[in-house]
């Protein structure tokens, strides 16, 4: 797997980095409170903010991962953003992200506190913090994967090493740094992958070439098609409705709309527009990654042998890299991946961050400090959320294929939140207590199916296709235990709900729209419903 760098690479892999400090410096200047850390001062315009939604999403687990799945499963792999993020993005910035921002909170936790009650709060922070932990280190270990084979470090001082590199930027300039380097980061991805791609596919005589091989590998016909056979025998052996339901429906809307990683960017825009285009922006890229994560995997699928019985899965990318790149075109792909890794690990740790400050520290542990204490905290919290993610790494190194570890995690914590989410929103009647017991026991019903696949008791199939069952699970155990206990206990006055659920709007809020903000191009209906129809359409290539 060793990559056959030269000083060529080595050099532009050198400027990556030390424009990436440049900026982390450049950031630290504007950052004179606690907002401007966690939040860059809410005053970003939404190109920007949107770039940065698609590119938090665009880390080394979603390039491994999706090329893994790519292996695996073929093109069924793109429902993961046609179905399993599209739609979900566009509800977030049409419905839910009016609600965020115009409340004036800064975290998807606080929000909780405001519709709930402080326990609620509480226990999505804690949920939110373990699972971004867990995440930082899938992204450590998919990046200690491409240092190993660049440099042929052991992997453990790979792992050590790649967390200095984020950790650096991150404690120096917070969201802001972050979010720039995220732009930055994603035209870096492109230039990375794109050429990748293209010499892929002409290794394997083009589209058509592809198709003929992947019909004569382990996949046969199922892996060029997506609902083909889905009420029956398809390479990831899911049923339609898991697909709809469990990934389209429970998945995509709980994590795209409440994972406060991808939230966190769109509540740093300059209005409330601004924050509903993040989302919808980052929308339209989203619907073309595809061609630059899971076709790589399905090239590696026909070019490479043994996958599944000695070969890992996430190696698919580093060995096409390895295979088809040319010196120079080579330090750009490597550079592409570590600013993947970058891009996940920074989404990480700045939602970490921020929700242990706010939702933990400030709100049950220490309150009513000075804004630069917990500015100091926040910085703290950036060292230990990186230290911690250094040993969760070693957990996803015991995964053939990340993206399914990382499912896993979005069943657990994602899925309930989302019912507790979103019954609340539109419900006005839901009690606080109803949102504490509702979202706890979602999560336990979402560790039990995953517990029993392992363990032989409930047979799904696949890794993956247990993901979409049990985050339906958690979703409907949350939503029925939600709905009980509301039943017995006291609802909010409406006074306090007002700006919180839908119907009752808060009636101190001005107006932040800026000149332009009425034009067709801003609105996020009109671009939000044109992004949905496209995705619609390019299901039709690949039926």
């Amino acid at each position: 797997m060793r990559l056959d760098v030269n000083l060529l690479d080595y050099v532009l892999i050198a400027i990556y980095f030390a424009t990436v400090l440049a900026i982390g410096f450049a950031a630290r200047k504007r950052i004179s409170s606690s907002l401007d850390f966690f939040l860059a001062g809410r005053g970003l315009p939404a190109w920007i903010t949107g770039l940065a939604f698609v590119s938090a999403n665009l880390g080394a687990i979603e390039i491994l991962g999706m090329a893994a799945n790519g292996v695996q499963y073929g093109a069924m792999t793109v429902h993961y953003y046609w179905i399993g993020a599209v739609p979900a993005m566009v509800f977030l910035g049409i419905v839910m992200m009016p609600f965020y921002y115009r409340s004036k909170v800064r975290s998807v936790p606080e929000f909780l506190r405001r519709r709930f009650n402080g326990s609620t709060q509480l226990l999505n922070a804690i949920t939110f913090a373990v699972a971004q932990i867990l995440i930082a280190g899938v992204n450590l270990y998919a990046l200690a994967l491409v240092m190993e084979a660049l440099l042929g470090w052991p992997l453990p001082v790979s792992v050590v090493v790649s967390a200095v590199i984020v950790l650096s930027y991150i404690t120096l300039g917070g969201l802001s740094s972050a979010i720039y380097n995220e732009v930055l980061q994603f035209f870096v991805i492109l230039a990375g992958l794109i050429p990748l791609t293209v010499l892929g596919l002409m290794k394997v005589g083009g589209i058509s070439g592809l198709a003929d091989k992947v019909r004569q590998s382990a996949l046969g016909e199922g892996g060029l098609h997506t609902w083909a056979n889905t009420a029956g025998d398809n390479p990831m052996q899911a049923h339609w409705i898991g697909i709809v339901f469990g990934l389209g429906f429970v998945l995509s809307f709980g994590y795209w709309t409440t994972n406060f990683a991808e939230v966190q960017r769109a509540l740093s825009a300059r209005n409330t527009n601004a924050a509903r285009m993040t989302p919808i922006i980052a929308a339209y890229p989203k619907l073309l990654i595809p061609l630059i994560t899971v076709l790589p995997g399905m090239i590696a699928l026909v070019l490479f042998s043994g996958w599944g019985e000695g070969q890992d899965y996430n190696n698919a990318i580093p060995m096409l890299m390895r295979d088809l790149l040319p010196n120079g075109v080579l330090g750009v792909a490597v550079t592409g991946l570590l600013a993947s890794f970058m891009a996940g690990m920074a989404a990480n740790i700045s939602g970490f961050n921020t929700v242990f400050t706010n939702d933990i520290w400030q709100s049950h542990v220490r309150k009513d400090r000075d804004d630069g204490y917990y500015l100091r905290v926040g910085r703290i919290a950036t060292v230990a959320g990186v230290a911690m993610g250094v040993g969760t790494a070693f957990i996803a190194a015991g995964y053939s294929n990340i993206m399914n570890y990382l499912q896993a995690l979005f069943s657990f914590f994602n899925a309930p939140l989302f019912a507790t989410f979103i019954i609340g929103l539109f419900w006005r009647r839901m009690t606080p207590w109803a949102g504490f017991w509702g979202l706890l026991s979602g999560t336990l019903a979402g560790f039990a199916c995953y517990i029993g696949f392992k363990a032989g008791l409930l047979d799904f199939g696949t890794e993956l296709n247990a993901s979409f069952w049990g985050a339906g699970v958690a979703f409907a155990v949350d939503a029925i235990v939600s709905v009980v206990v509301t039943l017995v206990t006291t609802a909010k006055p409406e006074e306090e709900l007002r700006g919180l659920v839908w119907g009752l709007s808060a009636v101190d809020l001005d107006d932040d729209a800026l000149a332009g903000d009425a034009k067709w191009y801003r609105s996020p209906v009109v671009l939000g419903t044109g992004a949905v129809i496209l995705a619609a359409l390019m299901y039709g290539v690949i039926l």
